[in-house]
């Protein structure tokens, strides 16, 4: 039986926590020859998305990730084609699930906790990225940020959240590789759980809210999740 003081809600950022960005590098080796350029390339992304945010301004997440696609072609000074804007789409679509994370949701649902999503991502067509990975049955829900026009971390996206499954911010536990998205979310009066995969990892800067959770695998931060309970 879950206690009302923990979160009755575990809502999962995607990209990256669930599914698998690491199959986006030979799209990166073929064009730049080297797979590494993934996460100048990502951190773009994330960059320019926030930008976005805090000047008021929207994009969709899919059209920001092909134009610092582009921005990062011509930093190194290389052609982007079209034909390199359809690899990064389709391998974005079909991103495959870590391998800890059909067990990890599967002890999550069966510990008796509802499970949604929250992505940058815009909402897309079936098959769904989730559907693509096999995961979608797990959730209850899977929010995106685009009806906030906003894109996480800024409040407004976990609230929304909340006030669509009719809960407290507080009953929320946000679930991130990212942790500025657990940041984001902690200040918004949620709980925070951190899984710091390769190339993430906690800022240990004054000021920083510590999450709630933290481990290096997800199975292992479901199982802190359910033992807080106990």
């Amino acid at each position: 039986m879950i206690n009302k003081k923990g979160p009755s809600v575990i809502v999962f950022d995607v990209n990256e926590t669930l599914l698998d960005i690491t199959t986006l590098e030979p799209l990166f080796k073929r064009m730049f020859g080297n797979p590494a350029l993934l996460r100048e390339w990502f951190a773009q992304l994330v960059l320019y998305s926030q930008t976005m945010t805090l000047s008021g301004l929207y994009t969709p997440f899919n059209k920001l990730g092909a134009a610092a696609l582009k921005m990062t072609a011509s930093i190194h000074q290389i052609a982007c084609t079209d034909n390199d804007l359809e690899e990064l789409g389709d391998r974005m679509r079909r991103m495959p699930a870590h391998p800890d994370v059909a067990s990890a949701l599967t002890r999550l649902k069966n510990a008796g906790y509802r499970m949604v999503t929250l992505t940058n991502s815009p909402v897309s067509a079936s098959p769904t990225p989730l559907e693509e990975a096999g995961l979608s049955d797990y959730f209850e829900r899977t929010f995106s940020v685009e009806v906030t026009g906003k894109f996480k971390p800024a409040p407004e996206t976990y609230q929304y959240v909340a006030r669509e499954l009719s809960v407290e911010t507080s009953e929320l536990c946000l679930v991130a590789c990212h942790l500025w998205d657990t940041i984001g979310a902690q200040a918004a009066g949620c709980q925070g759980a951190f899984l710091a995969r390769p190339y993430n990892a906690f800022l240990p800067a004054p000021g920083v809210p510590h999450p709630d959770f933290m481990a290096s695998d997800l199975t292992e931060l479901a199982e802190q999740i359910i033992n807080a309970e106990l």
